[in-house]
This record gives C-alpha cells, sequence and structure tokens, in this order.
C-alpha cells in the first residue's frame, strides 16, 4: 500500500486528503490540531479534532451516493478519473458543539483509488476519532507504520475490516476503539 490509501497520501512528512499538487484544487491537511480544509480562493479552515466525531465518512466522486455509499454504481464509478467530470469526493462528518453536520471537499487524484482503500480508510478514520486519538492522524510516521500493517483480509465482511484495521492500530501503540 506505501503512502496512499485511497484518496489519503504522505507526502513530505504530511497527511492529505485529495490532490494537494492540482492548482487552484480543493485538498485536506490532518494537522496536530485538527483538520485543515484547502479551498482556492480562501484562507481554509480548520476544525479541531475535538469537535469530530466518530461517524466519518469517505465518499468519492461528485454529489452524495445514494443509501450504500461507495457501493453503489455512482460510489464505484466515482473511484475512476474523470467519471462525470474533473472528479472529486469529501468527506462526510458530525461535528459537536455546535452539532452539526459537516462535508469537506476535495479534488480526487488523476489515479484510480481501490474500493477496498477506501473502505480502510474510512474505518481507520472512525476507530483512530472513537479512541479519542485523531491527532494521531497527523503524524505521518505512525501513520505509514499502519498503512504497511493494512493487509486486506480474505473477507469483505464489515466486522473482519474493522478487525484488521484494529490490529493494525494497535500494534503501533494506538489504543482500543
Amino acid at each position: 500500500m506505501g503512502t496512499t490509501l485511497g484518496p489519503l497520501e504522505l507526502i513530505d512528512g504530511r497527511c492529505l486528503v485529495g490532490d494537494s499538487r492540482r492548482p487552484g484544487g480543493s485538498w485536506v491537511e490532518f494537522r496536530a490540531e485538527g483538520l485543515y480544509r484547502h479551498e482556492p480562493g480562501s484562507e481554509g479552515e480548520l476544525v479541531p479534532w475535538s469537535r469530530i466525531m466518530p461517524r466519518v465518512r469517505v465518499i468519492v466522486g461528485r454529489g452524495y451516493p445514494a443509501k450504500g455509499g461507495n457501493f453503489t454504481i455512482p460510489g464505484l464509478l466515482g473511484g475512476m478519473p474523470g467519471f462525470r467530470g474533473r472528479g472529486g469526493g469529501h468527506l462526510d462528518m458530525a461535528l459537536r458543539q455546535p452539532y452539526e453536520d459537516r462535508s469537506v471537499r476535495f479534488d480526487r487524484h488523476t489515479h484510480w483509488y481501490k474500493l477496498f482503500d477506501v473502505v480502510l480508510l474510512e474505518e481507520l478514520l472512525r476507530q483512530t476519532v472513537a479512541a479519542g486519538e485523531a491527532h494521531r492522524l497527523a503524524d505521518a510516521e505512525w501513520l505509514g507504520c499502519v498503512f504497511v500493517r493494512l493487509k486486506a483480509p480474505r473477507s469483505w465482511v464489515r466486522t473482519r475490516l474493522a478487525e484488521v484495521v484494529e490490529e493494525a492500530r494497535q500494534a503501533e501503540g494506538a489504543s482500543a476503539g
């Protein structure tokens, strides 16, 4: 898996979601203090880790795929470069204090995102946030070690995916999610 997991990549010690090299693009950076959204024509926005609740979804493709998320035809095709135009995605999450739903957009890379990688990334985000360790998502060294440990399980059963991610996180010193 190297230094990418779906739209998440590690570049020069930074943890980034989306194509940060695209001129005028939108992308997300995981920083020690929170999730930072880079948008063209704005100063960006920081969402502190303490506000992010464990319900984090990674959506590829435009819009919001119907029930089934990334497993719908538009969701599956959303992983293809250039499907329905330029291509993008978003992190869909619930925030606390005040409570609100938030969708943080990113431009996708020119390469295909493996659906399995997107599902593992979503589970990694959910578990890390649930364990109160969201700040670790900004630690490129820790995250890189977790990536290496994420091996494709033999089953697509959601509980097995959760176990694989939990084992990888705990092997790198994370608490139980």
